[in-house]
């Protein structure tokens, strides 16, 4: 593969992998909204269910098969039950922005995990660009405020993100079909939501006719586009640079709340969207990591006296 054509499948990638951040990034507060009037672990079932069917529509279609490579399709559908079931039972119990900076953390635990599990040493550069991401998520984010049991719950979605980013790198990059991951994954999803469901007992009722059409939404933006996109996309693109763009989730969080929610524009919380921008720059060119440590030591010292007001 020429350089020029290799060059092009990574960008490529990275404007998928923007696109899946920033749709992301609309749900926090949809889905927050949507759990008063239908079971968090039910809106998992039903959207997750949904995505598998128009996927496996797709696949009979082009004659591909639906489930081989299947123990892998249920590792990826497992960690992404995870992701889902504990974020969204989360939120019932914590605010939007704690869940928001809390599943952010998943960028700590990917180097982590990188040499736990596969034994791949980070390099110093992509340590110092994921600290710069995390300290715009505290800007971002606010932080960790009032800690409470639902923190504790969206914790596991963070180590649920990392894991699944992490194994998704290793099955795309050994050829097995994303399409039928992706089919194997929404469908296990799916199940095991159901499962979760009929054992507990939950209610599988919508109560609000409106809560149908964000079901709708959710099937076919955050969830089948934007799944899809990113297993395409982690062919050409590394975990740790993966990890740096989902930052980005609570970035395009902020701004669909500042222009489409008609919330009050925040001068530190934009700070901080600027610094996840500046981890892909760190990321991407050869800072020096010191100097930069110097540099962005300094800039924290001072937002942080903005926001005390000292």
């Amino acid at each position: 593969m020429s350089e020029a054509l290799k060059n092009n499948k990574s960008y490529m990638a990275e404007i998928g992998l923007l696109y899946a951040s920033a749709i992301w990034g609309t749900t926090f507060f949809m889905v927050k909204n949507s759990l008063q009037y239908i079971d968090p672990v039910t809106l998992c079932s039903y959207r997750f269910l949904l995505a598998a069917l128009i996927l496996m529509f797709f696949l009979i279609y082009n004659r591909l098969k639906l489930f081989s490579d299947l123990k892998e399709g249920l590792i990826l559908g497992f960690f992404l039950w995870l992701i889902y079931i504990s974020q969204t039972i989360g939120l019932v119990f914590t605010t939007a922005s704690n869940a928001a900076f809390i599943t952010g953390l998943f960028i700590v635990f990917i180097p982590i995990f990188l040499f736990i599990f596969f034994k791949k040493k980070p390099a110093l550069k992509s340590l110092f660009a994921i600290t710069v991401a995390l300290c715009g998520l505290s800007f971002l984010t606010g932080g960790l405020i009032h800690a409470n049991k639902g923190d504790v719950i969206t914790l596991i979605t963070a180590f649920a993100y990392a894991l699944h980013v992490l194994f998704a790198d290793k099955y795309v990059k050994n050829n097995i079909n994303p399409y039928t991951l992706c089919f194997q994954q929404f469908l296990f999803v799916s199940l095991l939501s159901f499962l979760t469901a009929f054992f507990f007992k939950l209610p599988f009722s919508v109560t609000k006719i409106s809560v149908i059409w964000t079901i709708l939404f959710l099937t076919i933006f955050p969830t089948l586009t934007a799944f899809v996109i990113q297993l395409v996309a982690q062919k050409n693109t590394t975990p740790v640079k993966v990890s740096l763009i989902f930052a980005l989730e609570p970035v395009f969080g902020a701004i669909f709340a500042w222009t489409l929610g008609g919330e009050i524009f925040v001068t530190t919380k934009a700070i901080g969207g600027l610094l996840v921008f500046l981890s892909l720059i760190v990321y991407q060119t050869n800072f020096i990591p010191n100097f930069s440590g110097l540099i962005l030591s300094a800039f924290s010292g001072t937002l942080l006296r903005m926001r005390t007001g000292r």
